[in-house]
């Protein structure tokens, strides 16, 4: 009888692993304090002015500040497309 033990390993390909969330603090491979899983429940979400944040860091972020602005450079935050 065989037994297979599986290991994963998941990343994003297009963020350097040391970059984090600048509202979290958490790196972009790992989940925000919302989610339990990294991957595409916790998206990233760049904006204009090329900051990048986990998805539900910047919501939450966006709509206690009434502003509408981004949390490192104090632009207003515009979602990149």
């Amino acid at each position: 009888m065989f037994r297979w033990h599986t290991v994963a390993f998941w990343e994003w390909n297009s963020i350097d692993s040391n970059e984090v969330c600048g509202i979290c603090q958490s790196p972009f491979d790992a989940c925000c304090a919302d989610c339990k899983i990294p991957g595409d429940q916790c998206p990233l979400l760049w904006g204009k002015c090329k900051h990048c944040f986990h998805l539900h860091c910047i919501s939450k972020w966006l709509e206690t500040n009434n502003e509408g602005i981004c949390p490192l450079d104090r632009q207003p935050f515009e979602a990149a497309t």
